[in-house]
C-alpha cells in the first residue's frame, strides 16, 4: 500500500470526509474528559434542504469542524498570554473537534500559554470573515502588533521558535514560512507552507534544543507523519459502520438542540451519507477492508518509534511530535474506535502520560 500525500494544505483542512463525534468516555480512562470532541464531513452539491441540514450537521462535527451547538458561542479558555520577555496575546479560531486545532491546543496548553478561543460556525464561518484564509485553525497573535498565523504546523513551529529565540520578532519568524501554491497528483491547486516543520533557530539555539542532529530529524519526520497519514485514519474509523455513524449523529442531535425536522434529517440522512463518505475515504487512502487494522498498525508504529526506554519521543518531556500525535488521536475520545484502539494496541501508557502532563502544565 502506498501512503497518501496531503490532499489539502494547511491545518484545519476540510477533509471532505465524515464527521467525528465524541460520546461519553468509557471505562478505560483514569478521569472523565470535560470536553466533547469529534471530526468532519464535506458538503454535497445538489442535495435538498433536508440533506443540506444533515450534511451541515456532519460538517459541524469534524476534521475541520466543531459541534454545532458550540459554533455560535465564544468560548473562554484562557486570557492573554504573558511571557517572561513581554506580552503575547493569543486568540485561537477553531473547530473544537478538528484534529489540527486539537494539535494547536495541545501545544499551547503544554507550554502554559494562555489563549482565548473563538469557536467558528463550521457552516457560515462568520467568525473568520475577516480573513481571506477560510480554514481553521487561525491564531491571532499580538506581540506588539497584530499578526495572523495560519496552518497548525506553521503556528506550532513559529510560536515555538518565538519562545526559544527572541532575536527576531514574531512577524519576522512567520515570514520564514511562506505560502506556496502546489498542484496535487489530481491536478488540484492547493496552498502549502514551506519549512513548516522547522524551528528557525541559530546554531547555538539548535544545539541546546536538539543536542543530537537525529533528534531534530526524528521530530520532524513524525510531525509530518501525523499530518500526512495518521489524521486520514480518523474519519474512516469513526464512520466504519452504520451503527457508529448513527451513534455519532444521535449525540449531535441531542446536544445540538436542532429543531425536530432538522434533527431527523441530521440524524438519519447525515449518518447514512457519512457512512458512504467513509467508504470513499478508505479507497482514496488505500486502507484495508477493516480500517481498524490500519489504525492499530499506525499507533503501534508510533509506540515502537518512541521505544521502551523513553517516556515520550522527546525523552522525559514531550516534543512537538508527541504533541502532534496526541492532538490528532484525542479527537476520537469516547468513540468506539478510540476504545478499540486502546484495547488492541500498546498506546495507552503513552497516551495517559501525555494526558497527565498536559493537564498538569495547563493548570
Amino acid at each position: 500500500r502506498t501512503r497518501p500525500q496531503p490532499i489539502m494544505a494547511g491545518a484545519g483542512r476540510a477533509w471532505r470526509a465524515g464527521a467525528l463525534l465524541l460520546l461519553p468516555p468509557r471505562a478505560w480512562r483514569l478521569r472523565a474528559p470535560t470536553r466533547p470532541l469529534g471530526t468532519a464531513a464535506g458538503r454535497a452539491a445538489g442535495v435538498g434542504v433536508g440533506a443540506r441540514v444533515a450534511l451541515g450537521a456532519a460538517f459541524a462535527l469534524g476534521g475541520g469542524a466543531g459541534l454545532c451547538m458550540a459554533a455560535r458561542q465564544r468560548l473562554r479558555e484562557h486570557s492573554a498570554a504573558e511571557l517572561s520577555a513581554g506580552s503575547l496575546q493569543l486568540t485561537l479560531y477553531q473547530y473544537k473537534t478538528c484534529p489540527f486545532c486539537s494539535k494547536v491546543r495541545a501545544f499551547l496548553d503544554y507550554h502554559g500559554l494562555p489563549y482565548e478561543i473563538v469557536e467558528v460556525n463550521p457552516i457560515m464561518r462568520k467568525e473568520i470573515k475577516f480573513s481571506s484564509y477560510r480554514k481553521v485553525p487561525i491564531l491571532l497573535a499580538n506581540a506588539g502588533s497584530p499578526l495572523q498565523l495560519n496552518d497548525s504546523s506553521v503556528i506550532i513551529s513559529a510560536i515555538k521558535t518565538y519562545l526559544i529565540s527572541r532575536r527576531n520578532s514574531l512577524e519576522e519568524i512567520v515570514s520564514f514560512y511562506p505560502p506556496v501554491k502546489t498542484v496535487t497528483e489530481k491536478g488540484k491547486e492547493v496552498m502549502e507552507y514551506e519549512n513548516k516543520y522547522w524551528l528557525m533557530l541559530d546554531e547555538k539555539e539548535t544545539k541546546r534544543v536538539y543536542p543530537v542532529k537525529e533528534v531534530r530529524v526524528e521530530e520532524m519526520k513524525w510531525r509530518k507523519w501525523a499530518d500526512d497519514w495518521l489524521v486520514h485514519l480518523i474519519s474512516p474509523n469513526v464512520y466504519r459502520t452504520p451503527k457508529e455513524a448513527l451513534a455519532s449523529f444521535d449525540y449531535i442531535v441531542r446536544e445540538g438542540k436542532f429543531g425536530t425536522l432538522e434533527g431527523l434529517f441530521a440524524k438519519y440522512v447525515g449518518a447514512v451519507a457519512m457512512f458512504f463518505v467513509s467508504k470513499r475515504l478508505k479507497k482514496r487512502h488505500n486502507l484495508r477492508d477493516d480500517v481498524r487494522e490500519d489504525l492499530y498498525e499506525a499507533v503501534n508504529e508510533w509506540v515502537k518509534a518512541v521505544g521502551k526506554q523513553r517516556l515520550f519521543m522527546g525523552g522525559n518531556q514531550p516534543n512537538l511530535a508527541d504533541l502532534a500525535v496526541y492532538g490528532v488521536l484525542r479527537v476520537m475520545e469516547g468513540l468506539e474506535a478510540f476504545d478499540d484502539m486502546m484495547a488492541h494496541t500498546k498506546i495507552q501508557p503513552w497516551y495517559q502520560r501525555m494526558e497527565e502532563i498536559i493537564q498538569t502544565t495547563r493548570a
